[in-house]
C-alpha cells in the first residue's frame, strides 16, 4: 500500500496522489502512478482499476481493460479478483478501508474498497465468494482507514450493521451527543469475514485521520488525494 509520501503532486494533493477523480493535475497523477508501478516492479498497464462507488460489485481482473493509457476507468465496482499471474488489483482510498485477500496456495487474490456502505452491504463476503476457494484457505489484510477514535457516525450507520448481525452493536460506542457513535471499522470487517469462514486476518491498525504525514484523509481535509493498495499473483 502507498502512503502520501514520495510523489510529485503539490498541495493539497501532496505528494503521491493516485486519484484521477480529484482536481489534481492529471499529468502529476500519471507520473505518480508510474512511480508506484516502478516501485512495485510491474508495468503500469498490468494494473486493473474500477470506478469505486461504495457498492458491492466485484469484477474479475481478466475482464477489465489494460491500464493504458494511464487514467480513470468508467467501469463501476468496489472489488477486483484475479486468478491470473501478473495482473495487479488496485484499490484507491482516503479513509475507507482497503482489504486485500490471498489464497494460501496462490491461486487467487483480491482487493476490496470497504467504506461503511460497502462493508455493511457485503462487499467483503462477495469478494471471498468470487475468489472461488475455501474461506479457511484465504488470508486477509485490513489496511489503514479512519480509526475507531475518529469515525463518528449516526444511528443510520449503526443500524445498517445491526440489522445484519445484532452483535455488531459492540463496535459502536455511544457519544455524548444523542444518536452519535464512534465506529470501529476494523472490528466490523473482522466480524463480517469471520462469519463467512475467513479467520486468518491481520490488521494494520493505522488511522488515516490521525496520521496526516503519511495518509490522505477525506474526513480530516475534505480536499485531498488518494492512496492505493495492490495485490497480485507473482508470475
Amino acid at each position: 500500500m502507498t502512503t502520501r509520501v514520495g510523489g510529485v503532486s503539490v498541495a493539497p494533493y501532496d505528494s503521491l496522489n493516485l486519484g484521477y477523480a480529484t482536481a489534481d493535475h492529471r499529468a502529476d497523477v500519471a507520473a505518480n502512478e508510474r512511480l508506484v508501478a516502478a516501485a512495485l516492479g510491474v508495468n503500469a498497464a498490468t494494473i486493473r482499476w474500477v470506478y469505486q462507488v461504495h457498492g458491492v460489485d466485484v469484477h474479475h481482473a481478466e475482464h477489465l481493460p489494460a491500464n493504458e493509457p494511464l487514467g480513470a476507468t468508467t467501469i463501476q465496482g468496489d472489488a477486483i479478483v484475479s486468478h491470473t499471474p501478473g495482473l495487479v488489483c488496485g484499490i484507491k482510498v482516503a479513509d475507507c478501508m482497503p482489504v486485500l485477500f490471498a489464497a494460501r496456495d496462490g491461486a487467487a487474490v483480491g482487493g476490496a474498497h470497504a467504506g461503511w456502505r460497502g462493508l455493511s452491504g457485503g462487499v467483503l463476503e462477495r469478494t471471498v465468494e468470487h475468489m472461488r476457494c475455501k474461506p479457511e484457505d484465504i488470508v486477509a489484510w485490513l489496511g489503514p482507514c479512519i480509526g475507531p477514535q475518529a469515525f463518528e457516525v449516526g444511528d443510520d450507520v449503526r443500524q445498517a450493521f445491526v440489522d445484519v448481525a445484532s452483535s455488531a452493536a459492540k463496535f459502536f460506542v455511544p457519544r455524548e451527543t444523542a444518536g452519535k457513535f464512534l465506529c470501529d471499522m476494523f472490528g466490523l470487517a473482522t466480524q463480517r469475514l469471520n462469519a463467512v469462514g475467513v479467520t486468518q486476518i491481520s490488521s494494520s491498525g493505522r488511522c488515516t485521520v490521525s496520521e496526516p504525514v503519511y495518509f490522505y484523509s477525506h474526513r480530516r481535509d475534505k480536499v485531498t488525494g488518494r492512496m492505493a493498495a495492490f495485490i497480485s499473483i507473482r508470475p
